[in-house]
């Protein structure tokens, strides 16, 4: 399978059992299985939402014991993947955006005295 096959395809938001990626062929953006991931992506977005906010008071709270602090690393990390990988997926499905050679990486975006890429 060439590149081109392979970013045509939908990285799905759960792995096998074996943990390989899963994908789903281009075609009815209205299928089960779209639907399906769409549905899953858009709970994973929402629950890493939660687990930010949630985490947010348990850090703030100096005397939190070491075990919530612990679990909550965890679950940012389990929520951080599921959000990296929705992105991923989403990224992949974007059309294609070729920029012109003299326009350079930043897209002729001008930093006013600033070295490009820099934030001014």
């Amino acid at each position: 399978m060439n590149r081109n096959q392979l970013t045509a395809l939908r990285l799905l938001p759960w792995s096998s059992p074996e943990g390989n990626p899963c994908f789903l062929a281009p075609g009815d953006a209205g299928g089960v299985v779209s639907r399906f991931a769409d549905e899953t992506e858009d709970r994973q977005l929402a629950e890493g939402l939660d687990v930010c906010r949630s985490a947010r008071r348990v850090l703030d709270d100096l005397m939190t014991p070491h075990a919530e602090v612990r679990y909550t690393a965890f679950r940012l990390a389990e929520c951080l993947a599921d959000v990296l990988r929705v992105a991923e997926s989403r990224g992949r499905r974007l059309p294609a955006v070729s920029v012109a050679a003299d326009d350079g990486p930043d897209g002729g975006v001008s930093h006013e005295g600033g070295t490009p890429g820099s934030r001014s």
